[in-house]
């Protein structure tokens, strides 16, 4: 299978022999299961760039991990956290051309600031179903040539079947759950969140779930006898608001409120709508007293989705996630059909047993999380793209910008997905205006500098922990080769011009 790359001045196109290996391989693009999700890293994950979910798959009780990609602990930065940095910066320097390193090491402690703030679970929405018997027959898979999770399984001969998917153009979920047999469907909708929250019922076919994200949250390797979550602090930005409302669309069957949720019974076909939006303003307003009106963002999503049905909704879905994943396709020695779950392919594979159509798939699997969770306009794709179900995640799910970040998006370039490239190119800009006040504050220097990570406020500074990492000041420096490489890719000259060109200036500045 040859290859042929055809630059030009606006797109990477790249152009493939078609034959009957290409054709399979298109159709060979699916993660499946024979059994639900365990735990949550066992679960499928889907978005749209704004809304993730994780789907475990669970016959009597689904359960869908929620998440919104602007939803965080904290607000707007303190620019200058320690104003007493600059003094040690010479006496660090000194004792570092002396290679009095363990000295220069605990100066530098002196010139350290706050930590980042973390990204927060939404919450969970779960699907209790009233079954009379065992479920069989039982299959999930997530297809990421159309990016919709799908759960199936069957009891006393009746087949109950879930569709999952984060529709881009309507942003929100749509869950289309059937049954086999007319009026078979019966199950309640909960949802919860280990985030302050208060349910509430709309109508009699949608639940509302609100509340509050910390006004601080510590992250989670850090040991403090100190209160590690904070809820509405007086003393700063009292925390970020979020909405989520379900609503049921039922195409026979009952739906009514209860106390703890919505209950559905007598149904064939009922489809979920499931909206949500937070009061963040950006990097640089408090979410709570300058905040969006999320309420009128959550209602706004549902009124325009409402009307359309679930074919139309689909439609829509897959003309707005295939025009980004189908620009590159992937054989790899005719990507040989393996008809086993991909959990025992894996297994498999890592006892040496060849199978490159699984490398395939893994190749087009990182493009698939790549589109769902970094889309123009939208906040990038943090350390777990945008699914989190911790309140203190792993190294705060923050932007870690001395690996992860620019990992992240390696590919967004080569593998045809530029426009995807645009959420972190803005970041870099917003952490230009906060790291001009860190390169001042901190260093008496020109320019504009960044640490080793960042989060949705476009914090800057060093913080505390071991300063091999960081005060590692060449965070701005190294996100720089993003700019370049996407002028190189796209020929942009307004691009650099205008915003490639002033924000690498600068920061070449603060390294001189």
């Amino acid at each position: 299978m040859h290859s042929f790359l055809n630059l030009r001045k606006n797109a990477f196109v790249v152009i493939l022999i078609l034959n009957s290996a290409v054709l399979y391989a298109q159709q060979n693009l699916t993660l499946w299961y024979k059994q639900p999700a365990r735990n949550w890293n066992e679960a499928l994950p889907i978005g749209n760039g704004r809304l993730g979910a994780m789907v475990f798959g669970s016959p009597q009780e689904e359960l869908i991990q929620l998440n919104e990609e602007t939803l965080w602990s904290g607000g707007p930065v303190n620019i200058n956290p320690n104003p007493q940095a600059p003094q040690y910066l010479e006496e660090i320097r000194t004792a570092l051309f002396n290679q009095e390193y363990q000295k220069a090491e605990e100066l530098s402690k002196k010139m350290q600031g706050l930590f980042t703030e973390s990204y927060e679970p939404l919450g969970d929405l779960m699907l209790k179903y009233n079954l009379n018997g065992t479920p069989t027959d039982y299959y999930r898979d997530l297809n990421i040539s159309t990016a919709i999770a799908t759960t199936r399984f069957k009891v006393n001969g009746i087949e109950y079947k879930r569709e999952l998917f984060v529709s881009k153009p309507q942003q929100v979920m749509i869950i289309r759950l059937t049954a086999s047999q007319k009026g078979a469907l019966n199950f309640e909708v909960r949802t919860s969140s280990p985030l302050y929250f208060e349910s509430k019922t709309i109508s009699s076919n949608e639940i509302a779930m609100q509340g509050k994200a910390p006004s601080h949250t510590d992250p989670s390797y850090m040991q403090t006898m100190a209160q590690p979550v904070v809820y509405n602090d007086p003393t700063g930005c009292k925390g970020m608001r979020f909405d989520l409302r379900v609503r049921v669309k039922n195409v026979d069957g009952k739906v009514a409120s209860m106390d703890s949720g919505l209950q559905v019974s007598d149904a064939t076909e009922v489809l979920l709508f499931v909206s949500a939006a937070t009061s963040y303003n950006g990097f640089d307003k408090c979410p709570d007293k300058e905040g969006k009106d999320e309420g009128k963002l959550v209602e706004q999503y549902l009124r325009d989705a409402w009307p359309l049905s679930f074919e139309q909704l689909t439609t829509n879905h897959l003309n707005d996630y295939q025009q980004y994943f189908n620009r590159v396709n992937l054989v790899l020695n005719g990507n040989p059909k393996v008809d086993l779950p991909t959990d025992e392919r894996l297994m498999r594979y890592t006892k040496g047993e060849s199978d490159t159509g699984l490398e395939a798939l893994y190749f087009q699997f990182g493009r698939y999380l790549l589109i769902s969770s970094s889309r123009p306009g939208g906040i990038p794709a943090n350390l777990q793209g945008i699914w989190n179900h911790h309140v203190r995640p792993p190294w705060s799910s923050n932007f870690t910008t001395n690996i992860n970040t620019e990992m992240n998006y390696w590919m967004v370039e080569s593998c045809n997905l530029s426009e995807l490239h645009t959420p972190l190119l803005d970041l870099v800009q917003r952490v230009a205006v906060t790291g001009k006040q860190t390169a001042k504050n901190f260093y008496n220097a020109r320019g504009w500098v960044l640490h080793h990570n960042t989060d949705i406020w476009a914090t800057t500074n060093p913080v505390s922990g071991s300063p091999s990492w960081a005060n590692w000041p060449l965070g701005g420096a190294w996100l720089c080769q993003h700019l370049w490489e996407h002028y190189q890719f796209t020929g942009d000259l307004s691009f650099l011009k205008e915003t490639a060109y002033p924000l690498m200036k600068e920061a070449g500045n603060f390294c001189l």
